[in-house]
């Protein structure tokens, strides 16, 4: 059985370009489009598990790092690593990326290599 990958980011394309490079290898992939969407989908999905998340930082209504922090604090979701995908480099909020629960970082423009090997490492059984 495929695992799950929840990507939220508000730009359409991103996600289509993100969720092409998991799906050819080999996951299931549920999009959302910023913070409060993400959040909304994931209860929605209560019951399936969802084994990663990708989230970008600066999008409208609840941004990354809030939209972390408030995934962290939901039971289901303590334990489920995610990798920030941004154009942030700030060393200022990749701290506060780490301290809402982030396991990686990676700046945008990306390598979707880069990116599935970040995955293939932080992924839960």
């Amino acid at each position: 059985m495929a695992k799950t990958i929840f990507v939220v980011d508000d730009s359409a394309s991103l996600r289509r370009v993100v969720s092409l490079a998991l799906t050819a290898a080999g996951y299931d992939v549920v999009e959302a489009a910023d913070g409060v969407d993400g959040l909304k989908k994931l209860a929605e999905l209560a019951g399936k598990k969802v084994h990663l998340i990708i989230s970008d930082v600066n999008m409208p209504n609840m941004d990354g790092i809030e939209f972390v922090t408030q995934l962290k604090k939901q039971a289901a979701f303590r334990f489920t690593p995610v990798i920030m995908l941004t154009t942030e480099g700030d060393d200022e909020v990749k701290m506060a990326g780490k301290a809402a629960g982030a396991k990686a970082w990676i700046i945008k423009p990306f390598n979707p290599d880069q990116m599935l090997n970040a995955v293939s490492k932080l992924i839960l059984p």
